[in-house]
């Protein structure tokens, strides 16, 4: 047997191998995706309302975006970087309230180039020149759209509700929300945005209570 056809074989037998170690890593990330049904997104383009870029989703897991406009996300309590499940019953709920006077960096859970908003960014939604808001709802989902007069870009809140501080029950969920603002109203408090069916607001809560947050870019 020839040099060459030796090498010939063993060059075909290390293409089998590649071959099939490409099949093995296609199967086995085809199950993990099917196991976990659930893809992490940290990227979302955003949309310029009033002079302020908007997350067109919600934050879900610290760092990451929830997977669609209407998804709802995860609750934070103010200041605090642990993601908290909209649905059902949580254990280790913390009912102390925050003491800092800003939301920390290290605890803030919005994807890289985001932040939580402060109360004047939210603000800019309630300028009634040039922004419009309305009830209404999104593959299902009630929720509030908040629209730049100038250029029709807009955003979809859902109505989320939250969970109380003192005892982490859920209140309001599918017919309002709240949305925090990193800025604190007292020693107690701070402020966000809010809305029922008739209309939207902002004002100061509990920093204890678990709420949406909603980033705007850095």
């Amino acid at each position: 047997m020839s040099c060459n056809f030796k090498i010939k074989v063993k060059f075909i037998g290390f293409l089998l191998l590649l071959a099939v170690l490409g099949m093995v890593g296609v199967a086995f990330n085809s199950c993990k995706s099917t196991n976990t049904g659930y893809k992490r997104l940290t990227y979302d383009e955003g949309v310029v309302i009033n002079g302020i870029k908007w997350a067109t989703r919600n934050v879900d897991e610290f760092g990451t975006f929830a997977q669609t406009p209407e998804s709802a996300g995860k609750f934070y309590q103010w200041n605090r970087k642990k993601a908290w499940n909209v649905i059902g019953n949580v254990i280790d709920w913390d009912t102390t309230i925050s003491e800092s006077d800003i939301w920390e960096k290290s605890n803030d859970p919005s994807p890289v180039g985001w932040h939580v908003p402060t109360i004047k960014e939210i603000e800019t939604l309630f300028d009634d020149d040039k922004v419009s808001n309305e009830r209404t709802t999104k593959n299902g989902i009630n929720g509030r759209k908040f629209t730049d007069k100038a250029t029709g870009n807009s955003i979809f809140l859902p109505a989320v509700g939250g969970r109380n501080g003192s005892d982490s029950k859920l209140f309001y969920d599918g017919n309002t929300g709240w949305y925090w603002s990193s800025s604190p109203s007292n020693i107690h408090g701070a402020h966000g945005l809010g809305f029922g069916s008739d209309k939207a607001y902002w004002g100061g809560s509990s920093r204890s209570h678990g709420f949406s947050v909603r980033p705007v870019a850095d």
